[in-house]
């Protein structure tokens, strides 16, 4: 196994076991906006995942929720070093940790050269650690995953996510809820894009959508879903950008009807 997978398995078991020692026991909840919440659990659990990467990796950089952009520089001497970047979300699913509900996680993505080579995505309460390398597969807990044999939507379950301002959000998804929830078996909202994505993965969900999110909310889940066999993608069947936050996956056999699904509601 990569060093650089070794890393990100225990930085995100440290900062799992963090976020799970201090369930219930919150010091602190700012609002980085009107609606979207941070706790000192997320800086405390940041902190602690970017000191275990650069003790191993210190001239790394990082793309970060709470800590934003950390510019690290190339290693050694001659010849192409590139910059690797950790795209690190210290606790996804803030508003969950608040109430305590048990349903939030650690991600941690590796990318070089704008491709995203390692994932892993570690929920402390279930004790569940889904993690993929480019090209070798994504395993949860050591046993291969793969997406689903769902062929059909309206045989299928999928979930989503909204945008914490949903009143005046132009993206607030309500419309596509609503006409894809009367097409497949259900939607669901767990409010955690990385577990959600995890969990297409392995096949408890045949797909998942959602809109604006940020690069460290998908990095480690796109990557572990297509190395699960699915399809991702952004809401047209185009490529995916990070940056953008638009996403869909599936487990591939889908994909296309509910790229037509979120036209016709979006046309509505």
């Amino acid at each position: 196994m990569s060093k650089v997978f070794e890393v990100a398995k225990e930085a995100a078991l440290a900062g799992g076991a963090l976020l799970k020692s201090r369930v219930g026991k919150i010091k602190s909840v700012d609002y980085k906006s009107a609606y979207n919440l941070v706790t000192d659990v997320d800086k405390a659990s940041e902190e602690l995942i970017i000191a275990t990467i650069k003790a191993a990796f210190p001239e790394d950089s990082f793309l970060a929720e709470e800590g934003g952009v950390t510019h690290g520089k190339a290693a050694g001497s001659g010849g192409h070093s590139p910059v690797r970047r950790w795209i690190i979300d210290p606790l996804d699913g803030t508003t969950n940790y608040t109430h305590s509900y048990p349903f939030f996680c650690v991600s941690i993505a590796a990318e070089e050269d704008g491709v995203v080579t390692h994932g892993v995505i570690f929920n402390p309460m279930s004790g569940e650690l889904f993690r993929a390398i480019k090209g070798q597969g994504a395993f949860l807990n050591d046993e291969p995953i793969h997406v689903s044999k769902c062929t059909s939507l309206d045989n299928g379950l999928l979930a989503t996510g909204f945008p914490p301002d949903t009143v005046n959000n132009i993206y607030n998804n309500m419309d596509s809820f609503k006409h894809i929830t009367n097409v497949c078996h259900g939607v669901r909202r767990d409010g955690s894009a990385a577990l959600d994505l995890s969990f297409v993965a392995c096949g408890r969900l045949d797909g998942f959508w959602e809109r604006k999110l940020s690069a460290w909310d998908v990095a480690a889940g796109a990557l572990i879903v297509e190395e699960a066999g699915g399809k991702v993608s952004n809401l047209e069947a185009g490529p995916l950008d990070m940056m953008s936050g638009h996403i869909l996956a599936t487990n591939g056999s889908i994909h296309q009807q509910v790229v037509e699904a979120l036209t016709t509601a979006n046309s509505h």
